[in-house]
């Protein structure tokens, strides 16, 4: 029976065998990567759970991921090992950006560096579709972030992202807890939201003062109720603004008749669904014009 194997010819290494890396330590020290707290950086060097993340975003074969502060490369390099058609890191630091210049060479052209501000990038205009967010975020823009790429969610085959876990038990509240706010109602019209699992305070490098959560942002088909963007924001901004009062006190200036909507006026605001706060920006909206 005929070999497969031409005599003479070693078989090549598996396709997605990753490169011999240096440590993420020793890439920090040579290039001075001393995270910088005004920059909100906290540098996550365990590979093990960088892999988790990259598996938790799923099959990325065939979609461009756009990371947000990739630092020292280490969930760069997990996504990379994943089989990301292309990583898009867009970082600030330019410390870091010359650490991932010496990481891309060793993914030849399935890695771009953008060095840019997150906060001013338009990252859907990076690359066509599908695209994918894969980050850990910086703490202090992170919410931020999250608000300017809902807008824009159906843009994106999905968010995978880490938060402060505070913040990601808001994007996940439901009605009735006080975790319940506008957080938890913009990002839920738009997206379902998932809590993936929790990371410690211990994982990153400083360690931050809190523990970590990663959350997948699924995009709606349609938004959850028919609403405008920015009557639903004036919505809820002053219901939570004053959220221990009732909503007939909490939202007397904007001159909606509740009990027309089918809303107790004796509500507070953590006792609406989304869909009820959409009813009420809708209100607001056609009073408007």
């Amino acid at each position: 029976m005929p070999s497969d194997k031409s005599p003479g010819r070693s078989p090549g290494p598996p396709p997605n065998l990753p490169p011999d890396l240096p440590p993420l330590g020793d890439v920090i020290r040579r290039f001075g990567l001393g995270a910088r707290k005004s920059l909100g950086q906290h540098f996550l060097l365990d590979l093990n759970l960088c892999r988790r993340i990259a598996r938790t975003a799923g099959d990325l074969n065939e979609i461009t991921v756009i990371e947000i502060g990739p630092g020292p490369g280490g969930l760069t390099r997990a996504l990379l090992d994943s089989g990301a058609r292309k990583v898009l890191a867009v970082e600030k630091d330019s410390r870091c950006v010359a650490a991932l210049r010496e990481l891309s060479q060793a993914y030849p052209g399935r890695l771009e560096i953008i060095e840019a501000d997150a906060l001013g990038t338009d990252v859907r205009a990076l690359t066509p579709p599908p695209r994918r967010v894969v980050a850990n975020l910086p703490y202090n823009i992170a919410t931020q972030l999250l608000l300017g790429w809902l807008r824009r969610i159906a843009d994106f085959d999905g968010l995978t992202l880490m938060f402060q876990k505070e913040v990601a038990g808001r994007l996940t509240a439901r009605p009735g807890g006080k975790a319940y706010g506008r957080l938890s109602v913009i990002t839920q019209w738009r997206a379902e939201v998932r809590h993936e699992f929790n990371v410690s305070k211990q994982a990153f490098t400083p360690p931050p003062k809190v523990a970590s959560s990663v959350v997948s942002v699924i995009p709606r088909p349609a938004p959850l109720a028919a609403a405008d963007w920015r009557a639903l924001e004036t919505v809820t901004a002053a219901a939570f603004g004053q959220r221990r009062k009732m909503l007939r006190s909490s939202l007397k200036a904007l001159g909606v008749d509740l009990g027309a909507l089918g809303i107790e006026p004796t509500d507070r605001a953590e006792d609406l669904s989304v869909e009820e706060f959409c009813a009420i920006a809708r209100a607001v909206h056609a009073g408007a014009r």
